[in-house]
């Protein structure tokens, strides 16, 4: 009675003397920590918080922590060159919003002061990151690092990491930060662009140095909405950690088990929603456990297929591929989900198989294919059992396999599959037991996922109970107003663009000659029409690297517009970005004629980042130099130009120089990209000059497609094509006309049909 007594004394006496302390600045901020007692409050006040740096230091308890929070949620605005840095411990801090600012090679909320000082049994809660990237792509940094131990990331959204590096990442340098304990949940993580290169994951937990260690980091109730920055949306890397009650909406990636073991992923459900690319757990190493997922519609490949099972390497460091032994995969329903792939990455290196997988218990419908998995090395060691199938599958299965009517359940808008009677298959008691201690949910003897134990499926959709409560569902920045200036000289083209207030801004030409005296600089979203029919002239009065310089994040159209640039002396008539900005653009060239060319037409500088280039119903005739440059990204670490590239419909005629050159070097396989669409072209009397160089060089292209095109009197006595690529590429080169042209130099990759050479 009088402990009881003593500590509610105590408590009202810390209550009594609790602070409530508002800070206006930095230095006032910095203040307050110095001072900051258990059950003290700093407030911070209403307004632009820029150029900062917020070190936490204080220390509170259990019962009594340190609270720091926005004066009102949200309007505590952290720009410019920013960050918060905690290294106490029992410290909370609330509602800041972090956007239009960066924060250089240093993490933005950063659980450590330094190796010494970490944070312990701290947390942040409803704040946002947004778009708070570092200005160059390439400069690597995390948004948050997680240290020491019982720390917490809640009830926060992420949003538009464009630059290089993970999302979040759990660190485990030492003892200090191991067996952690920490619990990212119910944060909303949306759309990351694809990086065109590795480090584009969400959250990674540990690196391949310390992969052997424990983290026993849970991961739940978050949701993870067009997380496309690379193959590995959660990238775990040490052993023992829980992913469960995720949504992941449209992702192209996956949950990779990386390295380490005895990691658990858990009543996850996976919509991929037939997006390309989607997929889901990716597995290495010792006795991982995929239990009780729903899947649907994934239609990623490879890496990202829904289960990937890799092959290891033999006696492998930790930090390589570690052999598949004692996986579980059970009691998960998969809808119309492409095929599984089993011993996946198998090559020289890659060559021990999977041992003792069991694969027990699943349910798979599916009305697409017509095959359940791809094997790419014996599947000796699997095992399974109890799996129900629906009748559309003709493959040959192992045992295991039972076909059965499937009865199709609405659950939340997303069908979920039933084998249509009651019977019950059974599943080894042994797993049913180590299920108790290692799976939060006890297994089901029935198959398929327990549509009851999935608690998210209801809120696959639902915003309000994930993210920051007070930050409004993001939209992106589409400009909604759309104005049109008419432009006779080149002058009012200039002052049209730089006026433009972020309308979608229209300038149609309505002259027949425009002379330019410097780089026309494209920024925003600009579209170039023509109400005159005849052709126009550009000219450049000095020559210079181009025409035309596309800013970082513009979006630039050109649209039945006729141009004749023999006047222009301009290395290449649009040249991209060259400062390495991690803002994305777009190109769009529809229904155009290009004549006289003289250099070059367009060059991607080094490091700038397309999303698409369209190039559609266009004509190119009596033109010199190189059409698409793309081949700057020589670094060998898998970075590219553009995520999607689509040439169609053209007709190219008289050309000298290369078409499209394309370059992707190293050996990296994060990535989706480069991908080509070559279609329905027509070229004739070209050829490519330096080096005799071919007239299309693709190098590291992860997808092309080059079809239905007729080449005619092009570059007879060379390289027509040349197909490179240093990992695992899908080539397909169909149904296309080749009159006297040159030769096709292709690898393992490329899937020549149905071509017809004259």
């Amino acid at each position: 009675m009088r402990i009881i007594l003593f500590i509610s004394l105590q408590f009202i006496l810390f209550s009594c003397f609790a602070k409530t302390i508002l800070v206006s600045n930095e230095k006032w901020f910095l203040s307050a920590n110095k001072t900051a007692q258990p059950g003290d409050t700093i407030i911070l006040k209403n307004g632009s918080w820029e150029n900062v740096s917020l070190i936490l230091s204080c220390n509170g308890n259990s019962t009594n922590p340190i609270v720091v929070k926005a004066e009102t949620q949200g309007r505590v605005i952290i720009s410019g060159l920013s960050n918060l840095r905690i290294g106490g411990s029992y410290i909370i801090v609330d509602g800041l919003y972090f956007t239009n600012g960066y924060s250089g090679d240093l993490p933005v909320i950063n659980f450590s002061m330094d190796k010494k000082t970490l944070a312990n049994n701290c947390r942040v809660t409803n704040t946002v990151i947004n778009d708070f990237n570092n200005p160059k792509r390439l400069e690597e940094n995390y948004w948050i690092a997680l240290y020491g131990k019982n720390n917490r990331i809640d009830h926060s959204t992420f949003l538009n990491k464009k630059n290089l590096g993970v999302l979040l990442a759990v660190i485990l340098e030492d003892e200090k930060s191991r067996n952690n304990f920490h619990s990212i949940d119910h944060n909303y993580f949306g759309k990351r662009l694809p990086l065109t290169s590795n480090t584009g994951e969400i959250i990674r937990v540990g690196v391949s140095q310390h992969c052997e260690f424990n983290s026993n980091t849970q991961i739940v109730e978050n949701i993870f909405e067009q997380c496309d920055g690379e193959t590995e949306i959660i990238s775990i890397k040490s052993c023992h950690n829980v992913i469960k009650n995720n949504v992941f909406k449209e992702c192209q990636g996956s949950v990779v088990l990386r390295h380490g073991n005895y990691n658990i992923v858990e009543n996850n459900v996976f919509l991929g929603n037939d997006k390309e690319g989607t997929g889901g757990v990716r597995i290495i190493n010792k006795g991982q456990w995929v239990v009780n997922n729903l899947f649907y519609k994934c239609r990623g490949e490879g890496f990202r297929s829904p289960i990937s099972i890799m092959n290891g390497v033999p006696n492998s460091p930790a930090f390589r591929y570690v052999p598949v032994e004692n996986a579980i995969i059970c009691n998960n329903s998969f809808i119309d989900c492409s095929p599984f792939a089993f011993c996946d990455g198998s090559d020289t290196e890659r060559s021990v198989i999977p041992i003792n997988v069991q694969f027990r218990n699943n349910v798979i419908f599916n009305a697409k294919d017509n095959i359940l998995y791809k094997a790419y090395d014996a599947i000796s060691g699997f095992s399974f059992s109890g799996n129900v199938i629906n009748n559309n599958l003709k493959q040959a299965f192992p045992e295991g396999f039972i076909t059965n009517k499937m009865v199709l359940e609405n659950k939340g808008n997303v069908f979920y599959p039933k084998p249509s009677n009651s019977k019950e298959y059974s599943l080894k008691k042994e797993l049913l037991d180590s299920a108790k201690i290692r799976a939060t949910t006890s297994l089901s003897s029935m198959p398929g996922a327990s549509i009851n134990n999935l608690l998210v499926l209801p809120n696959a959709n639902d915003r309000t109970k994930t993210g920051a409560k007070w930050f409004t569902e993001y939209l992106e920045k589409v400009p909604s107003k759309q104005l049109t200036i008419n432009c006779k000289t080149s002058n009012e083209i200039v002052k049209a663009i730089e006026k433009n207030g972020g309308e979608k801004l229209v300038i149609n030409l309505t002259n027949s000659q425009y002379s330019f005296i410097s780089p026309l600089k494209i920024l925003g979203t600009v579209s170039f029409i023509s109400s005159i029919k005849k052709s126009i002239k550009f000219s450049t009065e000095s020559p210079s690297d181009c025409l035309a310089f596309l800013k970082a994040g513009s979006y630039l159209s050109l649209s039945g517009i006729s141009l004749n640039l023999e006047n222009v002396s301009s290395t290449y008539f649009l040249l991209t970005d060259t400062s390495g900005s991690s803002n994305h653009s777009k190109l769009s060239l529809l229904n155009c004629h290009f004549t006289n060319i003289q250099h070059g037409f367009f060059k991607a500088s080094k490091s700038s980042v397309f999303d698409s280039i369209i190039v559609s119903k266009c004509t190119f005739s009596n033109t010199n130099g190189v059409l698409f440059s793309l081949n700057e990204e020589s670094d060998k670490k898998g970075y590219y130009n553009v995520e999607h590239l689509l040439i169609t419909g053209n007709i190219i005629t008289n050309h000298v120089g290369q078409l499209l050159t394309i370059l992707r070097s190293g050996n990296d396989e994060s990535t989706m990209g480069p991908s080509l669409l070559f279609a329905n072209n027509k070229i004739s009397i070209t050829k490519a000059t330096e080096n005799n160089a071919p007239l299309i060089s693709l190098t590291g292209v992860q997808k092309s497609i080059i079809e239905n095109n007729t080449f005619s009197n092009c570059h007879q006595l060379n390289v027509l094509i040349e197909y490179k690529d240093f990992v695992r590429a899908s080539h397909h080169f169909q149904n296309n006309i080749l009159i006297k042209t040159g030769s096709i130099e292709s690898n393992k990759f490329v899937v020549a049909k149905d071509n017809h050479f004259q």
